[in-house]
């Protein structure tokens, strides 16, 4: 399909400089070098730091071109999407190397991933998409602000079946909690403060609805010595900061690890990670700005078996055939934002109000692992059935357990979304205690199930042979012959599922499935400190005491 004749123009996305603003670039350059920020926590280390981006020394980037978005076409379907992430030009490293992220065969099934949220839109639109308050027409599920608990509910709905198409992370869940948390907390801060980061956001939002964009949400800093604070760090570059300032808008350096499709992005947000001090206003920061900005450097992440995407002779041994996630580390090399896309300056005491809103829609978005299990329950249920042993009572026995725990993933999730409360800017927030419920079994279960699904498949699937050997005119047809497993059933068929397996167990989708499940949105440890705060121990016990006829005290009654 060829709906636009020039899809890179017509979707607004700048490439180059515009050379009209080459006095704010010097401007801005020298005052990023005197460092003259409001806040001087960042320059106290920095003499001191040897800078993690020392290497990359451009100037700071001060074109306000680069932050017009074209409003008038919006991306539909996956062909429009990946040509929107064609020409920009992003600085982006993998193995010593810049490369072409949209041709590369490892980035490609990440890509793929994307994709698939936009034709999802088209197939299902009752699914993927919803009216929006915001421009009175129909956005993807993902750019949306809730506006009820069904709305929040949806969401799952859609994470799930994205899981259940897809086998891997599609990416769009953290920029689409990021909206909804910072929705309520720039309302809040302006009634505070009378500033007006909730007008900015919401004219930022507008665009990106209109244009059917992919926004990265980028929280998680290098943190360095995680005994310290911020403002307390050798090296200042691991947490992002403010700068300088001027006129015309902010510069922030320093880095985010961990970021989840970030180069599959068209726009990103960053947020700051953790609670400030209010001497550490530099840290207080939120801002949008286009992945394809000049002044940011990625740095692509290696995920297990991911060089399997780059062999010629078939598609077998990489498992998921098609699909796969993304992570890259972002370094900010003194990035210009203009004030009408900054959403946070300076407010320390609303870091952690936003941490704290993003992380309980982000927990509960894990009903996204439900899906995934999903294929991960169907993949070992066909393996037992290519062994002949799908009749065993111990082998159904096995596929009961993986769907019980499964669906204590989904059912935590969506208890938390439909029990979701409204916020005083107009939203909806879901229930905090169980979305940490939910996301605390997510660092359990489907460690699990990833266990059950290895007993059901056996060795083959990581002793068994290439893709390569198992078509050889050597020994591939004597492979084939004694790699069939249940009568009239096919070897290759086989060992394409027990590669799946592997995929999701050992191999690529595995940063997704496992690793990313402990430590995505809070290592388990985050999860537990909030259930306690939210756990009404004193409450409970006087219930107890009520009840076994101890005499309670006044603190009791209260």
């Amino acid at each position: 399909m060829n709906r636009v004749s020039n899809i890179d123009d017509q979707l607004g996305i700048k490439k180059n400089i515009n050379k009209k603003n080459l006095k704010d670039i010097e401007d801005l350059s020298k005052e990023s070098s005197n460092l003259n920020c409001e806040c001087s926590t960042s320059a106290t280390n920095s003499a001191e730091a040897a800078s993690l981006l020392s290497t990359f020394t451009s100037q700071p980037v001060g074109d306000t071109d680069l932050f017009v978005v074209d409003d008038k076409v919006s991306i539909r379907g996956s062909y429009e999407y990946i040509e929107s992430l064609k020409g920009r030009n992003l600085k982006v490293f993998l193995f010593g190397k810049l490369i072409d992220p949209v041709n590369h065969p490892i980035v490609q099934p990440s890509i793929n991933a994307v994709a698939e949220t936009y034709d999802l839109a088209e197939r299902q639109p009752e699914l993927a998409t919803v009216k929006s308050s915001i421009i009175n027409k129909p956005v993807n599920r993902f750019l949306h602000i809730t506006t009820s608990p069904e709305d929040v509910a949806n969401q799952n709905l859609m994470q799930r079946r994205l899981g259940q198409l897809t086998g891997t992370c599609f990416q769009r869940c953290v920029g689409m909690d990021a909206i909804n948390s910072l929705y309520s907390t720039t309302f809040d801060i302006d009634k505070k403060y009378g500033t007006t980061y909730h007008l900015r956001f919401m004219e930022w939002l507008k665009k990106m609805q209109l244009r059917n964009f992919v926004i990265c949400g980028a929280m998680t800093d290098p943190k360095g010595d995680r005994g310290l604070p911020p403002s307390k760090q050798p090296n200042p570059d691991v947490f992002l900061r403010i700068v300088s300032k001027n006129e015309k808008g902010i510069i922030i350096r320093g880095a985010k690890l961990h970021q989840t499709g970030g180069i599959n992005s068209h726009w990103m947000v960053v947020m700051p990670t953790l609670r400030l001090q209010p001497s550490e206003k530099d840290y207080a920061v939120v801002a949008s700005l286009p992945v394809h900005h000049p002044s940011l450097v990625f740095v692509y992440g290696r995920q297990s078996c991911d060089t399997r995407s780059m062999e010629t002779w078939g598609n077998m041994d990489c498992g998921n055939v098609k699909y796969g996630g993304q992570e890259v580390t972002v370094l900010f090399n003194n990035v210009f934002i203009p004030y009408s896309h900054v959403f946070m300056d300076g407010e320390t005491e609303f870091a952690s109000v936003l941490v704290d809103r993003f992380t309980s829609y982000h927990r509960r978005s894990y009903v996204c692992k439900a899906g995934v299990g999903d294929v991960l329950i169907g993949a070992a249920a066909a393996a037992a059935e290519y062994n002949g042993v799908e009749n065993a009572s111990h082998i159904k026995d096995k596929l009961v357990e993986m769907t019980h725990l499964n669906e204590t993933i989904y059912g935590t999730g969506m208890a938390a979304s439909l029990l979701s409360t409204r916020t005083e800017a107009g939203n909806f927030q879901p229930d905090d205690k169980l979305a940490n419920v939910c996301k605390h079994q997510v660092t359990r279960v489907p460690f699990e199930m990833a266990r059950l699904a290895q007993d059901l498949a056996g060795g083959l699937m990581v002793t068994g042979p290439s893709e390569a050997d198992l078509n050889s005119p050597e020994v591939g047809h004597a492979l084939k012959q004694l790699l069939k497993g249940k009568v009239g059933t096919d070897a290759e068929d086989r060992i394409r599922i027990l590669r799946l397996v592997e995929n999701m167990t050992l191999g690529r989708n595995a940063v997704g499935y496992l690793t990313e499940s402990l430590h995505g949105a809070g290592s388990p440890q985050a999860q537990r400190i909030q259930l306690l705060r939210s756990a009404q121990l004193d409450k409970k016990k006087a219930m107890a005491r009520r009840l076994a006829g101890v005499k309670t005290s006044s603190k009791d009654n209260e």
